[in-house]
């Protein structure tokens, strides 16, 4: 059988921190249930938070103490891979039958990664993306991944690929995810702006694939209790607009927006060759007498110890 039902959950990082977060994924375990949903993505960073306008005390070519210390508690924010945190999810993927992709932010020694994770009914913990190019100024926080970490994992929707945020308008790393086969693209953001759907109905349209994109919801800046310079305090900090695309860039399901909620989809992969006829852009659509794209997949260390 080939249709199935599929999900964003479109929820925010709570203040609390990591443990308040988690509880508010897992408490969703019914209505994953209930929905039948065989694959749920979660937003970037919902896990560990992403700190939309903090700067962490630094200024170019000197760091601040207040800064130092302002990343030594996202730090402590994030999470172990693996960890108690993967451990609850994949529990609640046991338990609710759906494949999980979430966004977190995960600790490796001092450096943190913006990562995706994957997880399974049957294995749990199956693999990870770390996000190849911060974006910005998330630099000053997150270390690049490699090309080690591109994974697409058979999940009983489909096969499953993610590119986090910004990463999606990266147009090799699209080309190198399309030849390893996506049939659902997943696309974990924190971006909200209307822009956003132009360029998921584009990913979906370019690369004949059914889209889910997950965004965090974030309320007001003031209703966070936080200070975020220069920001308009009653506009919400992150509006979410998560949506579901179809592989011929019709929109399926929403966007949400300024609330939390699943966003469900039934989609179904017969739908994809037919879509493909016209265009499969690592196919009959592509020119490798012309162009030829290398994809370096080793793990890349600093150091490496030879005995």
């Amino acid at each position: 059988m080939t249709q199935t039902t599929v999900a964003a959950l479109q929820i925010g990082a709570l203040p609390e921190g990591k443990a308040a977060t988690l509880a508010s994924i897992l408490s969703f375990e019914d209505a994953i249930r209930d929905a039948g949903a065989t694959l749920v993505v979660l937003p970037e960073a919902v896990l560990g938070g992403y700190p939309k306008g903090q700067t962490f005390g630094t200024y170019l070519g000197y760091r601040m103490p207040e800064g130092r210390a302002a990343f030594a508690e996202y730090h402590a924010n994030a999470i172990d891979v693996p960890g108690p945190e993967t451990d609850a999810l994949a529990g609640l993927s046991t338990r609710s039958g759906a494949s999980l992709v979430v966004g977190v932010i995960e600790r490796d020694g001092a450096t943190l990664y913006c990562t995706a994770l994957f997880f399974t009914p049957e294995q749990g913990l199956v693999a990870k993306h770390r996000k190849l190019m911060p974006t910005g100024t998330e630099r000053l926080i997150w270390g690049q991944g490699d090309g080690s970490t591109l994974p697409v994992v058979d999940t009983a929707a489909g096969k499953v690929g993610a590119a986090i945020c910004w990463e999606n308008h990266m147009p090799l790393l699209r080309m190198a995810m399309y030849a390893k086969g996506v049939q659902i693209w997943c696309a974990p953001t924190v971006d909200e702006r209307d822009v956003w759907q132009a360029s998921m109905r584009h990913i979906a349209h370019e690369g004949r694939m059914f889209l889910i994109s997950a965004c965090q919801v974030q309320p007001s800046p003031r209703a966070l209790g936080i200070d975020v310079p220069h920001w308009d305090s009653e506009r919400p900090l992150i509006q979410g607009n998560s949506v579901i695309v179809g592989p011929l860039g019709d929109v399926l399901a929403g966007p949400l927006r300024n609330e939390v909620g699943l966003l469900t989809a039934k989609i179904d992969l017969d739908e994809l060759i037919p879509a493909r006829y016209d265009l499969d852009v690592v196919g009959h659509y592509a020119r490798p007498d012309v162009f030829s794209l290398s994809v370096d997949e080793r793990p890349r260390r600093s150091i490496q110890f030879e005995t």
